[in-house]
């Protein structure tokens, strides 16, 4: 077969070479732009921003930096040595998350990297020293404790724990209740003064057996134990009360 070299080809009317039949190319063509439908080229690098109107797949990419206005993931998301996440919605780690210390600015961790003082954590389960930590309930058990003066009456929150415990004053002190939810269990525990006696009475909304209020102990530190049930009593008309049925236990000490 015979070839044919050229320095250079041009149109008679200056434009486009046309190939009615196609063009085989066995070197390497070279132009300024391409156009055109390009799905059957192979072995193309991606060393330039790609732009594109439609939906694009990659099988697999492997870059430096993605900044986007935003992005969506149907599958599993996998992050290797990141340094920085910022997600509004679960973050799932395999093994452990490591936080040290950053500015606390924005309810962050403070400085120390010791607290969060905003946002909540959901887990499994914790570990270490939780010393540090309130409002944990024993239990489901949430505890109060008062320390009322001698000669007061002394208004138990039962919507705020299940188990009270008093540290009485010489002299006179009425236990009464506010709130509770109909089935709740209570405990009261009366811690009498170490120096003198407090005479302790109770309101009307506790219910001991046989209508009879236990006369508690006085003094020397002793401690007694009231339990009790919370009783709905709406049915009596003109009361719309609760009532307490409670049993008392004697001279703990």
């Amino acid at each position: 077969m015979s070839q044919l070299f050229v320095d250079n080809i041009k149109n008679r009317t200056g434009g486009a070479i046309g190939a009615p039949s196609g063009a085989v190319v066995t070197g390497v063509l070279t132009a300024t732009s391409f156009s055109g439908n390009g799905s059957g080229l192979i072995g193309v690098a991606s060393t330039d921003n790609i732009i594109t109107s439609t939906a694009s797949t990659f099988s697999d990419i492997t870059t430096r930096n993605i900044t986007g206005v935003a992005a969506t993931f149907s599958g599993i998301l996998t992050y290797e040595d990141v340094t920085n996440i910022d997600s509004v919605g679960l973050v799932t780690a395999r093994s452990g998350i490591k936080i040290g210390p950053s500015a606390g600015v924005g309810g962050t961790f403070a400085a120390d990297g010791s607290y969060i003082t905003a946002g909540i954590i959901t887990a499994g389960s914790y570990r270490g020293d939780g010393s540090n930590l309130t409002g944990i309930s024993a239990g489901g058990i949430t505890t109060s404790q008062y320390s009322p003066a001698a000669n007061a009456i002394i208004q138990i929150g039962l919507g705020t724990a299940r188990h009270h415990e008093l540290t009485l004053s010489a002299g006179f002190t009425t236990v009464t209740t506010t709130g509770g939810v109909f089935g709740e269990s209570h405990s009261l525990v009366l811690i009498q003064p170490s120096s003198g006696i407090c005479t302790v009475g109770f309101s009307t909304f506790f219910k001991f057996p046989s209508g009879s209020t236990p006369e508690m102990s006085e003094g020397s530190s002793k401690i007694d134990l009231v339990s009790f049930v919370v009783k709905n009593i709406a049915r009596n008309v003109g009361t719309g009360a609760t009532e307490l049925l409670a049993s008392a236990g004697l001279n703990y000490s």
